[in-house]
Formats: structure tokens, C-alpha cells, sequence
């Protein structure tokens, strides 16, 4: 309790412990955000994560720092420690700063996918393949029910979901992405299939409107993933479920230039504990494992 009072006892500590309340970032991104140097930044994060208010997830050669450690009494006090620092005198300026940090990491994206959106099932498929897992996704999509697609890349799942769905709904950042689902679509003749430009964190959907939600490797491509469930769990309607299929942990650090990704894979838990989070009592994840050369995908079924 002593350690995580004095830790707490400083007003740059407090601004740091408030930011990381609202997400995860590295220490290069927090010293943009609170505006100081690195090694006053870093300090101050290792006295955070030694008394256990904050706790840090290594990826590659990134490391993020995030809000809650192994210290017991900053859980318990947590919640009024978020409510205080809302009084903190550089609040406003700090939550404009992390604003402009995640949208840079959004456009960065979203100027890669414009880019690329023509050849982008290959890049991917080439660069990083991964098990094959599809047949198991489409198994879980319910039959007759409203699905929305998140991210949905070039379509290529599209035609499949239709096959099962009453509607479906797709929804991407890129308007590139979106013209070649399109063209794709209309090669195929299909249609009655909807397609929406909207961010994962702004869905251009009223809330209760899907019977299911499908986030296809879209998650590791995310500026703010626990921003992402959130959003997700606001348009399900009750009884629905979101189908994820992303990526597991693994140590490939080049995804992040050749192919735009922001994390490295998720672990079990670490998903689990942040759809818990956004409001899903019940989460079902599976890990398929690929053949030499192919990553490891986690296949998860969340629903009330």
C-alpha cells in the first residue's frame, strides 16, 4: 500500500497513470503526449511498474505500458483514482495529445490499405500465411441473422457470409478497400450485400442493429483494440456474438512496415480479459495451430 501511494504521489505520475487509463502506449508516445523527455518518462514508468500500479506488454523491440499491475490495493482503489484525475489541471491538453496520438496511428493504416488495396490478399497471403481456420468461422455465423463484417478488407469473406446471413453489413476505413470489395461483388454478381465507410471505433450503425459481428484479422490492425469490443459490443443486439479471428503472440517485428499491423498477435487471456471489459460474459477461444511456416490464429466466440 505504501509503495503504491508514493508511486501515485506525484503530479507527473498521476498525468501518466491517467493517460494509461485510457489505453495502452509506448514510451516514445508518452513522451509526446505529457510533452517531456525520455529518460523523465521512462523513470517515472519504472517507479509505476515497481510498485504494481502499471504493468508493461513486450512486442519485439516495442514495449507498452498500460494501467493495472500485480498490486492488489491499486485495484481496489482504481476507480476513484479514474475519477480523480479527471480534476487533473493538464486533463483537457493531455486527452487532446492522445487523441492525435491514435489518429496518427489510425491514418497510418488507413494510407497503407488505400495504397495497397489491390494486391493486398497476396502481400498478406505471402508474407504472413496463416492456418487455416475459415471453415471454422463460417460455422459459427448464425444462420438468418444480421452480420456485420468489420474491416472487411477486399470481401473475401463476404460471399460466404451471405450464403448464411439475412443481411449483411460490411464496413471498412479504406475507401480503396471498399471500391475493390465492390468490384469484386459485382464480378461475382452478388448483390443486396451493404457496404459502409466507417472506423472500427465509429461505427456508421445505430446501436442493438446486429444479430452478429464479424472482426476478421482486422484487431491487429487497430490504434485502440479495447476502443474496437467497446464499440462492437454497442451495435449487437442482445443475445448477439462476435466472431474474432486474429492472430496469436508471435515475435515477427517487420509486420509492422510490410504489412501495417500494430500488435503482434494477442494472447488467450489478454483478449478474454478485454471483451469481459466491454461487456461479454461469455468468451470461447480456440487456437488453431498452423503448419510449419504458418502462425497460429485464436479463433473467439463472444456473446451474452
Amino acid at each position: 500500500m505504501l509503495d503504491v501511494l508514493k508511486a501515485l504521489a506525484d503530479p507527473c505520475r498521476l498525468r501518466l497513470v491517467a493517460v494509461l487509463l485510457r489505453g495502452e502506449f509506448t514510451v516514445q508516445e508518452l513522451t509526446a503526449i505529457l510533452g517531456m523527455g525520455q529518460s523523465r518518462i521512462s523513470r517515472h514508468l519504472k517507479i509505476l511498474t515497481e510498485a504494481g500500479v502499471l504493468s508493461v506488454k513486450r512486442q519485439g523491440t516495442w514495449s507498452y505500458y498500460r494501467a493495472g499491475g500485480d498490486s492488489p490495493f491499486f485495484a481496489a482503489i482504481r476507480s476513484a483514482v479514474e475519477q480523480g484525475t479527471e480534476a487533473l489541471p493538464e486533463r483537457g491538453r493531455d486527452l487532446a495529445a492522445v487523441a492525435a496520438v491514435l489518429e496518427e496511428r489510425r491514418r497510418k493504416s488507413q494510407e497503407f490499405f488505400d495504397l495497397h488495396a489491390r494486391q493486398w490478399d497476396d502481400i498478406a497471403r505471402t508474407l504472413l500465411p496463416v492456418s487455416e481456420y475459415r471453415e471454422r468461422l463460417l460455422a459459427l455465423v448464425p444462420e438468418g441473422a444480421t452480420v456485420v463484417e468489420i474491416g472487411l478488407g477486399t470481401g473475401g469473406l463476404l460471399p460466404a457470409l451471405a450464403a448464411r446471413a439475412k443481411r449483411v453489413i460490411g464496413i471498412d476505413h479504406s475507401p480503396a478497400m471498399l471500391e475493390e470489395a465492390r468490384r469484386r461483388l459485382a464480378a461475382a454478381g452478388l448483390g443486396g450485400i451493404e457496404l459502409r465507410l466507417g472506423e472500427m471505433t465509429h461505427l456508421p450503425l445505430p446501436d442493438n442493429v446486429a444479430e452478429c459481428a464479424v472482426l476478421n484479422m482486422v484487431l491487429h490492425h487497430a490504434a485502440d483494440p479495447q476502443a474496437v469490443l467497446a464499440e462492437i459490443r454497442r451495435v449487437l443486439a442482445p443475445g448477439g456474438s462476435l466472431l474474432l479471428v486474429d492472430l496469436a503472440r508471435h515475435e515477427r517485428e517487420w509486420v509492422r512496415e510490410q504489412l501495417a499491423d500494430q500488435w503482434l498477435g494477442f494472447e488467450e487471456d489478454e483478449l478474454t480479459a478485454w471483451l469481459s471489459a466491454a461487456g461479454f460474459p461469455y468468451v470461447r477461444c480456440e487456437r488453431i495451430e498452423g503448419m510449419k511456416g504458418h502462425e497460429a490464429v485464436l479463433v473467439v466466440r463472444a456473446a451474452d
